[in-house]
């Protein structure tokens, strides 16, 4: 537990909120293994601690706060739903991560039955999968990832919150020079992900969406997606650019303690336990000073984006037997996509 409580005491709520909440943003994760690709070390190991694990132990009472409070999200609990609605064969939805581990990228059985059988397969954009369309998005809106006039990330920063910007990515093996006019969210992205999930991803490894949709496109399956590079860097650069450079420094003063957070969401994840994300967080970290800007980019990142997602699946899921896989997240609590594919008319059922 005490590498748990040395979190807290280096971070705010808000950075981890990002860190996890970054694991939604496919296209954005992707681009920073592409940019950290000549720092990745092969051989690095992986490591971290399950968070609630260690909770478990120093403290059942919070711990039993944790099981409460996610028991109450709606839709917490479970990976694959199945949608069904008159006059259309049933389709299925799948919550995924964007990461390589092999806890990861092997799907449960029930998943797989679903996945072998469909005819369409649907992933949140298919922009990352052609190299070629992934580099000219890059291109079409510079201002999305760099600064372009004469800012840099340190002429945003107080002295003191430059340095520990400066120790983090001298830690990582980066020069700060070559990211000064890097937007901070795409520094988060690339701070966010751990050492060994760079390696492997840079190695060739493929996250769990690209796995599927490439595999698919091999066996003859439609590949579908529901948004574009450019729509999701949008949205990034459209929240607070101080809620931006907060979340940055505090990333930062995390260090390897984001294999803490990775660990932690993975061993959720193969338990299905999508609810008990933030309960968990916000069990283990003090109180936030920026609770409205990480409303804004849950919003904005997470509730708004469900929504494009759920409007652009529509006439797919109207042609029957899709497997619909997009980041975990997008899929509980009120306005998660579970519920907007029941207010949009189907019975949607989660599946052991």
């Amino acid at each position: 537990m005490k590498r748990v409580i040395a979190i807290a005491d280096r971070a705010a709520l808000v950075s981890l909120k990002l860190l996890v909440a970054l694991n939604v943003l496919f296209f954005l994760s992707f681009l920073a293994v592409l940019m950290l690709a000549g720092q990745a070390r092969a051989g690095v190991a992986c490591s971290g601690t399950d968070m609630l694990a260690a909770l478990r132990k120093s403290d059942p009472a919070a711990f039993r706060k944790v099981e409460t409070e996610a028991a109450a999200v709606p839709n917490g609990k479970g990976l694959l739903w199945k949608l069904e609605k008159p006059g259309e064969k049933p389709s299925y939805l799948f919550g995924t991560m964007h990461m390589t581990d092999e806890r990861v990228t092997t799907l449960p059985p029930a998943a797989k039955r679903a996945y072998d059988g469909a005819d369409t397969i649907i992933i949140e954009t298919t922009d990352a999968l052609d190299k070629a369309k992934m580099m000219a998005a890059m291109a079409s809106e510079p201002g999305l990832m760099m600064f372009t006039d004469n800012t840099t990330l340190s002429s945003l920063l107080s002295p003191q919150d430059a340095a520990v910007l400066n120790k983090g990515l001298d830690a990582r093996g980066i020069p700060p020079a070559t990211v000064a006019r890097m937007k901070p969210w795409m520094l988060s992205a690339m701070m966010a992900l751990p050492a060994c999930e760079v390696a492997r991803q840079a190695a060739g490894a493929p996250v769990l969406d690209v796995k599927l949709a490439t595999e698919a496109k091999a066996s003859g399956k439609t590949v579908e997606g529901l948004e574009t590079a450019v729509g999701q860097l949008r949205a990034m650069a459209s929240l607070p650019l101080s809620f931006h450079m907060k979340s940055l420094v505090e990333t930062m003063k995390l260090g390897d303690k984001v294999n803490d957070v990775n660990e932690s969401m993975i061993v959720l994840y193969q338990r299905g336990e999508i609810g008990m994300f933030w309960p968990l967080l916000r069990a283990i970290m003090p109180d936030t000073t920026d609770e409205a800007g990480y409303a804004a980019f849950e919003q904005t990142m997470i509730t708004d984006r469900n929504k494009v997602m759920a409007a652009n699946a529509a006439p797919i899921l109207a042609r029957g037997n899709a497997f619909m896989a997009v980041g975990a997240l997008h899929l509980p609590g009120p306005d998660g996509l579970v519920e907007d594919f029941r207010k949009a008319g189907y019975t949607v059922t989660a599946v052991n």
